[in-house]
């Protein structure tokens, strides 16, 4: 029993936390399992690939002005209530993608379920800083982050078994849409049973913010700094997001099949979950700064990995160098938290990405763009380029995160 509490405490995993943990992995199945072949699905329904770019600035945009609301509403009406919220609104747009097989409700169902993540995420950070103490939140964001990558690994390979299986783009898709409505009531039920009042009750002392301009005003200089490098660094990511299946399946000079891009992503998820506890073990004991800037590194190689690979095997390379782009990741998820101040840090954090993805949405049309009228190779450097600058941003002007 001693041993057992010791592997509690020291993972963090407090009731709450553990609830937190199963609803991203189910409502994750749901959001994953089909957002990497959504632009395949598009195309297959008619669609040209300037819509399959537009899309994924769709879902950038909706993830910045969904994460103020959500870090409003987890304020305002508490975590639990909050979360339920967010579940049934992408449970909704599940039905409308299951039962219309068109690009248009594509569109419209995604403004529902593709960016749960980001109006989730608010409420799901304020947890983990209420039910844990300061220096266990680095590991409790990690903890998060790593079972949020079982949906991120197991998602597309199981959606691309379902297209080989049904040998056709859009039943395959379909039939994980169903699967993923099937996860979501999962959730919704095992939420309801283990978040209770451990932690998640709404902060009656201090009054939710409406304004994100005021607490833009309230963030502190490092905060501002981190975010001005992060804003660079997802322009690198984003640029080129929403093509990497159709690079792969279409453009290479020996093209993979959809099972085998599956196959791509949980290897870099698999990468991504062996790093974060033992990285998140040192940043609590260490200074943060570096694993930060490794993770900027690592962000701006990957277009430029991903351009010099022309089959799978490189592929493969590529994609263990994009797991490890989250070394600094919960670090900096867990540093907004401790800076935000008591009661409005779900909307301080929503604030953070509300600024921050309203300018990053701009660069998956910019992406689009690049793609469309010059070719995968231009949209490729300018990410790199982005990359270079963040990271450099960063190294000279971050400040040490350490203790």
């Amino acid at each position: 029993m001693g041993r057992f509490r010791k592997f509690i405490e020291f993972f963090g995993l407090r009731r709450a936390i553990v609830g937190v943990m199963a609803m991203a992995i189910l409502m994750g199945m749901g959001e994953k399992m089909a957002e990497r072949f959504l632009p395949i699905y598009i195309v297959a329904l008619g669609g040209s690939e300037l819509l399959a770019g537009l899309l994924n600035g769709m879902d950038n945009l909706l993830s910045a002005l969904y994460s103020f609301p959500g870090g409003y509403l987890s304020d305002h009406l508490g975590i639990k209530r909050s979360l339920l919220v967010f579940n049934l609104l992408a449970m909704g747009g599940f039905l409308v993608v299951i039962l219309i097989p068109a690009w248009p409700a594509v569109f419209v169902g995604s403004v529902f379920f593709l960016s749960w993540t980001a109006i989730a995420l608010p409420a799901t950070m304020e947890l983990v800083a209420k039910v844990l103490p300061k220096n266990k939140r680095t590991m409790g964001v990690s903890m998060h982050s790593m079972v949020r990558r079982i949906p991120m690994a197991l998602g597309p390979l199981i959606c691309g078994a379902f297209i080989w299986w049904k040998d056709d783009v859009i039943p395959g898709i379909r039939l994980a849409f169903l699967v993923a409505l099937f996860f979501a009531v999962i959730s919704t039920i095992l939420q309801h049973l283990l978040i209770d009042g451990d932690g998640t009750a709404k902060a009656a002392e201090v009054k939710a913010e409406k304004n994100p301009f005021k607490l833009m005003a309230q963030m502190s200089p490092e905060l501002r700094n981190l975010l001005v490098s992060d804003i660079l660094i997802r322009f690198c990511e984003q640029i080129p997001y929403a093509y990497l299946a159709i690079w792969a399946i279409k453009k290479i000079s020996s093209p993979i099949n959809e099972f085998q891009f599956g196959i791509l992503t949980a290897i870099e998820m698999v990468t991504a979950m062996l790093v974060y506890i033992p990285v998140a073990y040192m940043a609590d004991k260490t200074r943060k700064k570096p694993f930060v800037l490794m993770t900027f590194v690592f962000f701006a190689l990957f277009p430029l990995a991903l351009l010099v690979s022309q089959s799978f095997w490189p592929l493969v390379a590529a994609f263990v160098l994009r797991g490890l782009k989250e070394f600094g990741e919960p670090t900096r998820k867990a540093l907004i938290m401790d800076l935000a101040p008591e009661g409005r840090k779900a909307s301080m954090f929503g604030a953070y990405y509300l600024f921050r993805d309203v300018v990053v949405s701009v660069s998956a049309f910019g992406g689009a763009f690049l793609w469309w009228n010059v070719g995968p190779k231009a949209n490729f450097l300018t990410a790199f380029a982005f990359g270079l600058a963040g990271t450099i941003w960063f190294a000279v002007r971050g400040r040490d995160m350490g203790k």
